[in-house]
């Protein structure tokens, strides 16, 4: 057989149609990169055809932020004084922007605010809407801080045809008393919904920082950040500069006050899933140029759809999502069809085991199981084959079911008086930064002192 050998195509002609080129061209068309922006979400698709689940670590490189690892998790421990939310410590809040600084401002007793949002999209949030919220009601018990929660509507109407103005804000109102049911501290926490506030009596500032952060963005900035083109409406071009005029304090001086020199130098952190990162990548790159301290942000991991790891739970597909409003029935038959990691039989399973790294149900123990033994039990068993699917379904269904029965009850004493209360502008409680800083480092001396007493014992 006569040897094959590389020779260049000529100019002018089609390409060598050789095996490897026919194979390499096949392959080309149908790997697709994963897609993580604002507003789509999926993982690739790799030269076999197969949809794969996000990466997050490429997601990392990609963005530019930083892992979360084991020095930092030690280092928070250390400067507040309470152990990583479980979501921390299992990974699932994975990368930050400046949490290192923040924690280095805490520390030195200064102020700090947390700021989060939602885009409301339905009546009633998903489970997969309330851990973004549960961990920035843990930051704001760990931190005893201020924190403004952002409702969106009239982004939703910009980027939604089919929605209207007037359903976006329906939406807004109910999605509000969903967050408050949470268990956030109406006296350090202030929601707005951005038809409402902006409008409003007291939006002046903010829409001043909105201009302001508008003239500084560029069209092209804008383009190359979320992919719009020239058949993007033009709200969708300026809602940016709203969503990063929240990040500044000096927004919001019925909170922080009128010194706008003192409140401009005010860090604040942001809690959010890392599809919304673009936004924030816009806003850091001109909060100095304007002034401001650059927001810092700690990033959350999706919430896998029911049907596999590959996309997030969505509020546009009911089958993809457990409500907070799903009854236990509900919740029982839609865990029972997630899809699993578990073996096509019986012997089978109990030969090689389950899947934990695709299987929704021990996903879900990740994100929703407090106890970290228990968990570890339960991935050894399920991986050995000792524990089969429907055992390890069943589990889940009962956490997930705990877990939404309370949030039913605290839903149910959420009264739109309640919701009034949370959404007026006021001022909020603040913590002595610089008195709490005092108290613990002299907590510190005594016990290191009460240490050294002890080892001369």
């Amino acid at each position: 057989m006569a040897e094959i050998t590389a020779v260049p195509d000529e100019p002018g002609q089609p390409p060598a149609l050789t095996a490897p080129v026919l194979a390499q061209a096949a392959s080309q068309s149908i790997i697709r990169e994963q897609i993580i922006t604002p507003f789509d979400v999926s993982g690739g698709v790799d030269e076999t055809g197969k949809v794969v689940a996000i990466n997050y670590d490429k997601l990392i490189d990609t963005f530019g932020s930083k892992k979360i690892d084991q020095a930092l998790l030690e280092r928070f421990e250390k400067v507040t004084g309470h152990k990583p939310h479980r979501l921390m410590r299992r990974g699932m809040v994975f990368s930050h922007r400046d949490l290192d600084l923040i924690l280095d401002k805490y520390e030195k007793g200064n102020h700090l605010f947390l700021y989060t949002g939602r885009g409301p999209s339905s009546d009633s949030m998903h489970v997969g809407h309330s851990i973004p919220f549960e961990f920035t009601k843990y930051l704001q018990e760990v931190f005893n801080v201020p924190l403004v929660i952002m409702l969106t509507d009239d982004e939703k109407f910009f980027h939604s045809p089919k929605v209207s103005l007037e359903d976006c804000h329906k939406f807004a109102l109910l999605n509000a008393m969903d967050i408050i049911a949470i268990g956030f501290d109406v006296k350090k926490t202030f929601i707005f919904i951005d038809t409402d506030f902006v409008d409003g009596g007291h939006g002046g500032a903010f829409n001043r920082n909105v201009r302001v952060i508008g003239k500084r963005t560029t069209i092209n900035q804008i383009k190359g950040t979320f992919g719009f083109g020239d058949s993007n409406n033009i709200a969708e071009f300026g809602f940016p500069a709203m969503q990063s005029a929240t990040a500044f304090a000096t927004s919001f001086p019925f909170i922080f006050g009128t010194n706008t020199k003192q409140v401009a130098k005010i860090p604040c952190l942001i809690p959010c899933a890392i599809d919304q990162d673009p936004y924030f990548r816009q806003c850091r790159d001109n909060a100095s140029k304007l002034g401001f301290v650059k927001p810092a942000l700690i990033h959350a991991v999706f919430l896998p759809s029911l049907r596999g790891a590959e996309t997030k739970m969505s509020a546009s597909d009911p089958d993809s999502s457990i409500y907070l409003s799903d009854t236990d029935k509900q919740i029982a038959k839609k865990i029972g069809n997630a899809f699993s990691g578990g073996q096509d039989s019986r012997e089978l399973h109990r030969q090689l085991g389950g899947r934990t790294a695709v299987d929704i149900p021990f996903q879900y123990l990740k994100f929703f199981l407090e106890d970290d033994e228990e968990l570890e039990r339960i991935r050894m068993r399920y991986e050995s084959g000792e524990m089969e699917s429907g055992e390890l379904k069943k589990l889940c269904a009962g956490v997930l079911q705990e877990y939404v029965g309370a949030f039913r009850k605290r839903r149910a004493a959420i009264t739109g008086e309640v919701r009034d209360l949370f959404l007026r502008p006021r001022g909020l409680e603040w913590g002595d930064r610089k008195a709490e800083a005092e108290m613990r480092e002299k907590e510190i001396a005594r016990l290191e002192t009460r240490l050294a007493e002890l080892r001369a014992a």
